[in-house]
């Protein structure tokens, strides 16, 4: 089996900063108020000529650089965003054009979780053997679908990118295991009610349809209870346990629910990465630009194992494990190792066929238990009831008797 290392990483922030004073004077709110509710203090915002494409082409640039890549190593590239230039074209090919990569390239939408889902489809690629490098980038222009006159939503969000280089690999390491989820019936939650079958017409833009909406209260609600739950499982689903995680990415939506998330698995918040003060929620860019920072500021070392979680429109969930390991052992250190590797592999192999089979006879054995006492119980039923009719049947007789006296 393959595994997708994360070799190359960059982001990209749009220069022009927005602060919760410059708020203040756009619409009814203050900066403490938005601080005790969000734990924002500010978010970037794209300026005109920077948009998803560009930020995206720019973060992609950075971890090609950082890997050592040309693009036209790029075996394919992996958009996430809900906020692309156009509904058509996708944001993905301008990104390929951009960077002068010559691979496929597509477009990925899970709202806020996209960016997990890209990391999540890559390692499955690299994984079957398809593909050795491919480059995954969460992006979003959000502020450009934000009603500036809606303190609800427009306090929220801010723009940027973030992109990893996901390369093949023989060692265990990069994305150990992830988990995907929707719930589609809490969709009306969240979103942008433009396309296909909402048509764009003047009424709808006097609606004002065009603009993000949300239900700050059912996301919150939502989100406190997916966010742990998701981080649990594809621990376990690694065949770790929460002390074996050196740091918690949280998607950036919240203090409140990064706090609370945290609080729910037991972590201490030194082992949780927060940068929501400087950039607002990003959506699909902020786990990336979250991850690297935590690479820069030197909180993510060589064998670290992170966990990365977040939740979205749709409304999403998703998160992975993901074993930091840059550096590959070299070539003949690798073969050396090789017989151990499939010996290993073997191993490994035959322990899950093992629990398997175990799991299957306990379940049976179960069964087999739980049939037998119910037989068993039927049995003492039935002999009870014989052993009790004839004093059923003299008292029967005695109240028809004195029934009839």
């Amino acid at each position: 089996m393959k595994y997708g290392r994360i070799v190359g990483w960059g982001k990209c922030a749009p220069a022009k900063i927005l602060t919760n004073f410059d708020l203040e004077k756009m619409v009814d709110t203050t900066d403490e108020w938005i601080r005790a509710r969000t734990g924002i203090r500010q978010r970037h915002v794209a300026s005109d000529g920077e948009t998803t494409a560009t930020m995206s082409a720019a973060a992609g640039r950075a971890a090609l650089a950082q890997a050592g890549l040309e693009p036209k190593e790029l075996d394919l590239i992996i958009v996430a965003t809900s906020s692309p230039d156009y509904l058509v074209p996708a944001a993905s090919s301008q990104v390929q054009d951009l960077l002068g990569a010559k691979c496929g390239a597509f477009q990925l939408g899970a709202g806020c979780t996209g960016f997990v889902y890209g990391l999540a489809t890559a390692q499955a690629f690299i994984s079957t053997g398809v593909h050795k490098n491919i480059l995954v980038v969460g992006a979003e222009t959000i502020s450009r679908n934000v009603n500036w006159k809606d303190r609800e939503t427009c306090v929220l969000f801010g723009d940027g990118a973030g992109a990893v280089i996901v390369q093949a690999c023989d060692e265990p390491t990069g994305v150990l295991s992830f988990v995907l989820g929707s719930d589609g019936s809490g969709a009306e939650h969240l979103g942008v009610n433009i396309g296909a079958h909402a048509v764009m017409t003047p009424a709808a833009l006097e609606r004002g349809d065009h603009y993000l909406h949300m239900n700050g209260r059912e996301v919150f609600k939502f989100a406190t209870r997916v966010m742990g739950q998701a981080a649990l499982e594809v621990i376990n689903r690694a065949g770790m346990s929460l002390a074996d995680i050196d740091l918690l990415i949280p998607h950036q939506a919240n203090l409140r629910i990064i706090e609370l998330a945290a609080r729910h698995l037991n972590l201490p918040m030194d082992k949780v990465l927060v940068n929501i003060q400087n950039y607002g929620n990003t959506s699909a860019a902020s786990i990336p630009i979250a991850l690297v920072e935590a690479v820069e500021a030197g909180r993510i070392k060589e064998g670290d194992t992170l966990c990365l979680v977040g939740f979205g429109a749709g409304l999403t969930w998703a998160a992975a494990v993901v074993r930091w390991g840059v550096s590959e052992r070299p070539f003949a250190m690798s073969s050396m190792f090789a017989p151990v590797r499939r010996v290993r592999d073997r191993a490994g192999v035959t322990l899950r066929m093992a629990q398997s089979q175990v799991a299957m006879q306990t379940l049976g054995a179960r069964r087999a238990l739980q049939k037998g006492t119910a037989r068993a119980v039927e049995a003492v039923k039935s002999k009870a009831s014989l052993a009790l009719l004839p004093l059923y049947t003299r008292l029967d007789k005695r109240y028809t008797r004195n029934k009839r006296e």
